[in-house]
């Protein structure tokens, strides 16, 4: 975007936030935000500028989609992410406008010719990878206890850390008991976000440091120990999973018995395809952990097997399989024969025997059975 572009054309814009952060950083960018400085409600929708809801002053770009904000300021209300009055005219300057935002590193602007406004020293923080806030209005949304923790989990690997002087201010949001009014969706929305970076662990560790994890997800941070096994396993995962930030919160999450998974799941109000695959490998853990102590037995892998809806969702075995491997490999090559030739049995072929009703189920297990016994038994 340039100022030749006759939609911004005679206006006061900026481009801010993860772009020019990301630029300096040599990360890829992918969105671009820009700052409207000194311009109205009425100018924007003049120019062909589409609001984003009704009084948030937010619009998209006519041509690029890209989003436009008015300058504004932020003041605190009430609890929680929403609980903020928000104040955008033509007077508020671009300093106001970048003196909201959360860490240093985001609070930069360049202007169309490419000059950066850096009034808070955030290259100097990028350049010593650092993330600190901007202000001690930091504390005021609990929102930025997650997304300070999010960025840990992107640039770790470039050697970024937390501020001290930030990280006491995580812990006080997580103390004071204002991180408990942010809604499931946006502590979810992080979650799912962190999850997809990097250096997942990174995000949880952050949480358990300051707090916050016993106050959004206190399953998992009841046991330190625990937590730091999952956390390892996150970057355990079968080969060709597909879902990759789907796979390691159901590696995260696999030690959790069924009513405390489910309780954290309800909470968080995790979507459903998150939960399927997380209870499928906590099964997959259970099998595993049994055969550990004894010669698995045919019956519970066939069990296994129908739990996890192996006849109907065959793609679901291999990835499973491939999770048994790391752990044991002859268990998961034992376990592969046995779903081969268990998957031989066909329903046709019982009914054209005349097998119907509850009979017909009925020998499609034994028979099932009987190859699952033949695979573990090495015939």
């Amino acid at each position: 975007m340039t100022s030749q572009d006759p939609v911004i054309q005679g206006l006061e814009v900026y481009r801010v936030g993860g772009a020019v952060r990301d630029a300096r950083l040599g990360w890829p960018v992918v969105d671009q935000d820009w700052v409207v400085v000194g311009a109205t409600f009425e100018a924007m929708r003049e120019r062909g500028f589409r609001p984003v809801g009704r009084d948030f002053p937010v619009f998209l770009h006519p041509v690029t989609q890209e989003e436009y904000a008015l300058a504004r300021t932020e003041r605190k209300q009430g609890h929680g992410y929403t609980g903020f009055e928000v104040h955008a005219n033509p007077e508020v300057t671009l300093e106001e406008d970048l003196a909201r935002r959360d860490l240093t590193i985001n609070a930069m602007a360049e202007t169309l010719d490419g000059e950066l406004i850096d009034p808070f020293n955030g290259l100097e923080d990028l350049d010593a990878r650092i993330l600190r806030h901007v202000s001690p209005a930091f504390i005021e949304d609990p929102l930025r206890v997650l997304r300070t923790a999010r960025f840990l989990a992107r640039y770790q690997g470039l050697g970024f850390v937390i501020a001290d002087e930030t990280l006491a201010l995580m812990r006080q949001l997580a103390v004071n008991g204002e991180i408990a009014h942010l809604v499931a969706e946006r502590v979810w929305q992080e979650t799912e976000n962190a999850l997809g970076e990097p250096h997942p662990q990174a995000y949880f560790e952050t949480l358990q440091d300051c707090g916050a994890l016993k106050a959004l997800m206190p399953e998992l941070a009841a046991d330190d120990a625990e937590l730091t096994s999952a956390l390892a396993r996150m970057a355990r995962l079968p080969e060709d999973n597909g879902h990759l930030a789907r796979w390691r919160w159901a590696r995260l999450c696999e030690h959790l018995d069924e009513p405390s998974r489910q309780a954290l799941e309800e909470r968080l109000r995790i979507p459903n395809a998150w939960r399927d695959l997380a209870r499928q490998v906590r099964l997959t853990r259970e099998l595993r952990d049994e055969a550990a102590e004894r010669t698995p037995q045919a019956e519970r892998v066939l069990r296994w097997l129908n739990a996890i809806d192996a006849w109907r969702r065959s793609e679901r075995v291999a990835p499973l399989l491939s999770l048994v491997s790391l752990q044991d490999e002859t268990l998961a090559a034992d376990l592969s024969l046995a779903w081969r030739l268990a998957s031989q049995v066909s329903p046709r072929q019982l009914v054209d025997e005349g097998f119907k009703g509850g009979k017909l189920g009925q020998e499609l297990a034994r028979r099932r059975q009987a190859e699952i016994e033949a695979a573990l038994a090495g015939d």
